[in-house]
């Protein structure tokens, strides 16, 4: 494929060239960072060693490699970090229906986002050689994704362990291109603008927050609705509300979502629907595998599995029941 410039160009010109690309394919935001080592590999341990990471076994695999990330692609020295809003309002609450987090409400965003992301792994190629490396990660792999943003520049991250950008907010999916691609790299986001609030520490309703920035999966609704396939403990299952797959109140309560998360204007490839927000409870509660399939083929909810949301729908209509 020949290249689509005919002199050498410099890594700040690449740089700006991808950049540039990036936003034409509807990324929100785009910066270019090192793989030298993240500087939070120890806490990644401790939290692994104090059990926080529930049955999530692939990050005990991948643990040695997240606080190696020059590991992770051979030859690569460059990671192109992106965001992509997914933001959107919520529809009036729906009597004996079960709420989904704000991510799910759509197209599985690892496909969705999946095109693009290989678009521009070809144009990097392009500015390259023959022999130029790029591997694209969408949230998959042992990719620290959110460190790898903060020190591209993107956004800092907040006491809730979400990767907060200015103006924006945390509703963003995030993806990374690793390459050998010599391209110049963005400062850090190096401010942390949560300051002393404790918004989404005191909102959580499980208490998955034992101290800022420290998440514990074994108490996380999104970890429990999703991920554990399991029963739960009672005591936590009467604290699920009305969410049947994730939860977004850390979110919801954040002062820089409040004031700036808004539905993205670029072209979407996410194809949310306003048709998955609230889900009927009683239909869950006994919806078949194959039903399943049919309906929720393509979504982020299948990652829950037909039993999982079929556990939640009847935890969910519990605590909708009115209790003496």
């Amino acid at each position: 494929m020949a290249s689509v410039h005919s002199a050498p160009v410099n890594p700040a010109e690449h740089a700006a060239r991808v950049k540039s690309r990036a936003r034409d394919l509807g990324f929100d935001q785009v910066g270019i960072t090192d793989l030298s080592d993240p500087p939070h590999a120890l806490a990644l341990r401790r939290w692994l060693d104090q059990g926080m990471a529930g049955t999530m076994s692939y990050m005990h695999r991948q643990a040695a490699l997240r606080s190696e990330p020059w590991r992770i692609v051979p030859h690569a020295t460059r990671a192109v970090v992106l965001s992509k809003g997914y933001y959107v309002d919520d529809p009036p609450a729906r009597p004996g229906c079960g709420r989904v987090a704000k991510y799910a409400r759509g197209r599985d965003y690892h496909s969705a986002l999946a095109g693009s992301l290989e678009k521009l792994a070809t144009y990097i190629r392009e500015l390259g050689t023959v022999d130029t490396v790029t591997r694209c990660f969408v949230d998959a792999g042992p990719v620290p994704e959110r460190e790898l943003a903060q020190r591209a520049g993107l956004g800092w991250i907040g006491k809730n362990t979400m990767l907060i950008s200015p103006g924006r907010g945390s509703y963003t999916f995030l993806a990374a291109i690793m390459t050998d691609l010599q391209l110049a790299v963005d400062p850090p986001f190096e401010a942390d603008r949560c300051g002393t609030c404790r918004r989404c520490l005191d909102a959580c309703p499980t208490g998955a927050f034992p101290e800022p920035r420290v998440l514990d999966a074994r108490r996380c609704l999104s970890y429990l609705t999703i991920e554990n396939h399991g029963s739960l403990d009672p005591a936590l299952a009467q604290l699920m509300d009305e969410w049947v797959f994730g939860c977004d109140v850390c979110q919801e309560v954040c002062p820089w979502n409040v004031r700036f998360a808004t539905e993205s204007s670029s072209t979407s490839p996410l194809e949310q629907s306003q048709e998955f927000a609230w889900l009927e409870l009683d239909v869950l509660s006994i919806i078949t595998d194959e039903e399943f399939r049919t309906r929720f083929r393509g979504t982020a909810l299948e990652r829950a599995g037909a039993g999982g949301l079929r556990r939640n729908a009847q935890l969910v209509r519990e605590n909708q029941r009115p209790h003496a």
